[in-house]
């Protein structure tokens, strides 16, 4: 494992040992787990913008026409306020 100095605001700092002390971790284990969730969570969002970005919305809508309209099984009906 390597090291790696960072500079934080003090009061995220503050927040940060809050959670921890919270969370019964180290400052360091919260802030490990913090960084890969947000990595994870950037690399999720790229993979879906790319998935996207190759999407054939044509094909997709050519796709819904031929799906019958039938009504919603019981427990799965949209809330009232949607059309």
């Amino acid at each position: 494992m390597s090291g790696f100095a960072l500079r934080v605001p003090e009061h995220i700092l503050t927040q940060a040992k809050a959670a921890a002390v919270e969370e019964k971790v180290s400052i360091n284990q919260l802030l490990v787990s913090l960084i890969s969730e947000g990595l994870g969570h950037r690399r999720g969002l790229r993979d879906l913008q790319g998935r996207a970005a190759r999407a054939d919305v044509a094909a997709a809508l050519s796709l819904l026409q031929d799906v019958a309209d039938i009504p919603a099984d019981l427990g799965d009906e949209p809330p009232a306020h949607q059309p």
